[in-house]
């Protein structure tokens, strides 16, 4: 093709779709208005600089992608390219493919620049991330944006044991980039039929340590904060903030309690799962965000408003558990941290997993909000941090004991391991 019969082509594109300057974008976003802005410039280009709140689809992959970033093909649609020629072709592309409302952004990237419009700059991922991380950037859910969210991303674990095992680990390859775990108990032979993250070699070792080790091992380029001290009502604020997400795989009711309450108060989601014997269960636990315009779903207090009678419900040392069991819930745990740290797929807010591995049947149930909740309700009665062991109906702590743990805080106990 000659340069005049492309020109031509070009002139015969822009009398056929409708183009909007780089100030009307602009002008029509800060109205509010909802509109989907495409970049379909090469990877290089996109890497340069790209105008925010803009999705990245090349050129070539644009036929195949668009419905993925606006199903709808009434709605307003923009294409940019660098300067306007390749966007205005694209989008009489789209038009012939039943967009109705599909824009050029007249000079592309290099006009909004030129109309001093701010433009993002993104983070990229160097090239030993770029192979360990393939089978994720391949995913358009994931791709280079979701797993640069995953390395800048904070997540912790109550309890290094049965379900903190496999969590850790699968969030620790996934590239997260910070992981906290909560135990103060060491390794002991009866742990590893199903505590993976340790080994016969650990045995007598405090569990942070030895996950750390492991962990380093999976992935040396993710941080792992160990807490070797129990999670109270003294030091549970201090430990959670700051935390993007946090997973339960403690083992008792006062901590369970303990950790739900403090999660809602703090607005931190809470991926919560159960084992026993050769049952398991996984929920999410979303507290509203009005900052983020999130309603919230419900807690651990919907389900269980009060705590079992002492004795009442065995523990896995007195009943067992199938030592694969954990690794299932676990790993589910994983992948619910994942969806919403990334920001894809639809989380277990308001649904409870439940697994029977006994027959193999997975099964989900609708869980309600209860407004009458004393922690997230319309009118919470529980505001701040309580005696759990006393709630659950068991031996208060001593309050010397207390007061040590307040006074020193979790930092007295924190070591960056890994």
């Amino acid at each position: 093709m000659t340069i005049r019969n492309r020109d031509q082509l070009v002139q015969l594109a822009k009398s056929q779709i409708t183009e909007w300057t780089p100030r009307q974008l602009d002008e029509k976003r800060k109205n509010g208005e909802s509109i989907t802005v495409v970049d379909i410039r090469e990877r290089d280009e996109w890497m340069q600089g790209h105008i925010p709140q803009s999705v990245f689809v090349p050129r070539g992959f644009l036929e195949l992608q668009i419905e993925q970033h606006q199903p709808d093909r009434n709605e307003p649609l923009v294409i940019y390219c660098a300067g306007g020629v390749r966007s205005a072709l694209a989008a009489r592309n789209l038009q012939e493919m039943g967009y109705t409302n599909v824009i050029s952004l007249i000079g592309g990237f290099n006009g909004w620049k030129n109309a001093s419009l701010g433009f993002k700059v993104p983070k990229v991922l160097n090239e030993e991330q770029r192979i360990r991380y393939s089978r994720h950037t391949m995913l358009q859910e994931i791709g280079d944006e979701g797993q640069l969210k995953l390395l800048e991303s904070k997540v912790l674990l109550i309890g290094a044991g049965g379900l903190g095992s496999p969590a850790a680990l699968y969030l620790a390859a996934a590239g997260v980039g910070q992981i906290g775990i909560v135990d103060y108990d060491t390794v002991d032979v009866s742990n590893l039929q199903r505590q993976i993250l340790h080994g016969q070699s650990d045995v007598g070792r405090p569990k942070v340590e030895s996950a750390a080790d492991t962990l380093r091992e999976i992935n040396p380029g993710v941080k792992v904060i160990g807490y070797q001290e129990p999670i109270t009502s003294y030091n549970a604020f201090e430990i959670i903030s700051g935390y993007d997400i946090v997973l339960n795989g403690s083992d008792n009711f006062p901590t369970r309690y303990l950790v739900n309450d403090a999660c809602q108060m703090l607005g931190i989601p809470l991926v919560d799962a159960s084992i026993f014997m050769f049952e398991g269960q996984v929920t999410v636990y979303q507290p509203k965000h009005h900052e983020h315009g999130i309603t919230g779903g419900p807690c651990y207090r919907c389900l269980y408003p009060d705590p079992p009678p002492p004795g009442e419900v065995p523990s896995c040392a007195e009943a067992g558990v199938l030592g694969v069991l954990p690794g299932i819930v676990g790993s589910i745990q994983a992948i619910e941290a994942i969806k919403m740290l990334v920001g894809f797929g639809e989380p277990l807010v308001g649904r409870l997993l439940m697994i029977d591995t006994s027959d193999m049947t997975f099964r989900t149930l609708k869980v309600n909000r209860n407004p009458e909740c004393p922690v997230c309700g319309d009118q919470p009665t529980v505001t701040e941090l309580i005696d759990y062991n006393q709630f659950c109906g068991l031996p208060s702590s001593e309050p010397h004991v207390a007061e040590t743990v307040h006074t020193n805080g979790h930092h007295a106990a924190e070591k960056v391991l890994a």
